[in-house]
C-alpha cells in the first residue's frame, strides 16, 4: 500500500511526524515523502528535527523539485495522499492546479486517477476564499480533515490530542491504529 506523506510549512509539522511514526507500523504501509522547504524550517523552529530525521521514517523521499519522477505520474500506482498539515497555500495551489512543485503535482495525480487525498489543513480562522477552496476541492473528491481534537477521550498530553486527529487519518487510509482511542458510548 503505498502512501503518499507530503508535509507543507504550516504550523503543525508534529502532525506529519506522528503520521510517519505510526505509518511505519503497518508493515503493508510504503511511504513517499515530499517535505517542503517551508515545512524543513517549521519542523526545525517548531520541534527542532532536521530534513533528515523526517526522510529516515520514509521508504522513500522526493526533492520538492523533481516533477518528472514516479509521483508525477499517474500510472505510477499510489493508495493514498496525505498533506500534514496542510498549509493554505498548499491548498489553494492543489484546488487551482497549479502544479508548480511536486507536492502539488503528486495532489492533482491523486485526484484525477480518483485515489484517496486527506488534507489536515491547518489554519485558523477561516476566510470566505479558503472555505471555497476547500469546497472546491471536496466536490473533486479530496477529504478536508483538519486537525480538530476531540476531548470525550481525555488526553493527558499535547501527542494525545495530536495522535487523536492522526489516528482519524490512519482510519481514512484505513490502516485503523491499534491503539485509537475510541467512543464507547460513555461506558
Amino acid at each position: 500500500m503505498r502512501i503518499i506523506v507530503a508535509i507543507s510549512g504550516a504550523s503543525g509539522t508534529i502532525y506529519g511526524w506522528r503520521l510517519l511514526e505510526k505509518l511505519r507500523l503497518f508493515s503493508e504501509a510504503e511511504i513517499h515523502l515530499i517535505l517542503t522547504r517551508s515545512a524543513e524550517r517549521t519542523a526545525w523552529l517548531e520541534m527542532k528535527k532536521k530534513a533528515a530525521d523526517f526522510k529516515a521514517l520514509a521508504h522513500f523521499s522526493y526533492p520538492l523539485e523533481d516533477i518528472g519522477c514516479r509521483l508525477a505520474s499517474g500510472s505510477y500506482l499510489t493508495h493514498a495522499m496525505v498533506v500534514a498539515p496542510c498549509s493554505i497555500h498548499t491548498l489553494s495551489s492543489i484546488a487551482y492546479g497549479i502544479s508548480s512543485n511536486l507536492l502539488v503535482r503528486a495532489a492533482d495525480v491523486t485526484l484525477k486517477e480518483k485515489r484517496k487525498l486527506i488534507l489536515m489543513v491547518r489554519e485558523t480562522p477561516f476566510h470566505l476564499g479558503h472555505l471555497r477552496a476547500m469546497t472546491a476541492l471536496a466536490e473533486m473528491g479530496a477529504i478536508i480533515a483538519p486537525p480538530v481534537p476531540g476531548f470525550y477521550t481525555n488526553p493527558q498530553s499535547v501527542l494525545e490530542v495530536v495522535d487523536f486527529s492522526v489516528d482519524r487519518v490512519l482510519d481514512l487510509l484505513g490502516l485503523p491504529s491499534a491503539t485509537a482511542k475510541r467512543w464507547d458510548g460513555g461506558k
